[in-house]
């Protein structure tokens, strides 16, 4: 007779608002690195957008957002919450997740080597992991939904500062953490050199 296999139950994260949410078992790496805003190994949800950056001889412009277009065209201008952070070089910051709350991400300075995971059950990419490049070389804004798990670590010579708006205010009870270091989710911070 033939044992069966035991499979490994995903670990319950935080549930609410719809949303079941798990750790997967992922195979050390970065996942698909997303090189176009419609790449197809996308998390199902998450939505890039190109920035226009203007240089002059003074220095650049980078609109940030325009209330009631772009990716954050949806949020309610009566809870949109804006706020920045500046991460020194090497930093990393990950993961964090939440139940209701959408981010919009524009890193305005420096490089970000943003991170995702989808922990949402029953999702199309559930499990699956993304990297994306951003910031100064590539003037990109992410929108992040709720249950996908996100980070970034700085990369490059400089610190980094993340524009990002919310679509409420911030509520602690909202937000969860996970290690950046999660053996489930099993990112590889490393710097890649390939």
């Amino acid at each position: 007779m033939v044992e069966p296999i035991a499979v490994q139950e995903p670990l319950r994260v935080a549930s609410g608002q719809g949303l079941e949410l798990l750790l997967p078992d992922c195979p050390r790496g970065i996942g698909a690195v997303i090189t176009s805003p419609q790449a197809a190994d996308l998390i199902e949800g998450v939505k890039i957008q190109p920035l226009s950056l203007w240089p002059d001889d003074r220095g650049y412009f980078l609109e940030v957002q325009r209330m009631g277009s772009g990716l954050a065209a949806d949020f309610p201008v009566e809870s949109t919450q804006v706020s920045a952070t500046v991460s020194h070089r090497g930093t990393i910051k990950a993961f964090h997740y939440h139940l209701r709350q959408t981010d919009c991400w524009t890193p305005v300075r420096g490089m970000l080597q943003v991170a995702m995971v989808d922990l949402r059950q029953g999702a199309r990419t559930f499990g699956l992991r993304n990297t994306i490049y951003v910031g100064e070389l590539r003037p990109w804004q992410i929108l992040i939904p709720p249950g996908v798990g996100h980070g970034y670590k700085v990369v490059g010579t400089s610190e980094a500062m993340l524009v990002y708006l919310t679509n409420r205010h911030y509520d602690p009870k909202d937000e969860g953490r996970i290690a950046y270091n999660d053996p489930h989710i099993n990112y590889d911070w490393e710097t890649q050199h390939k």
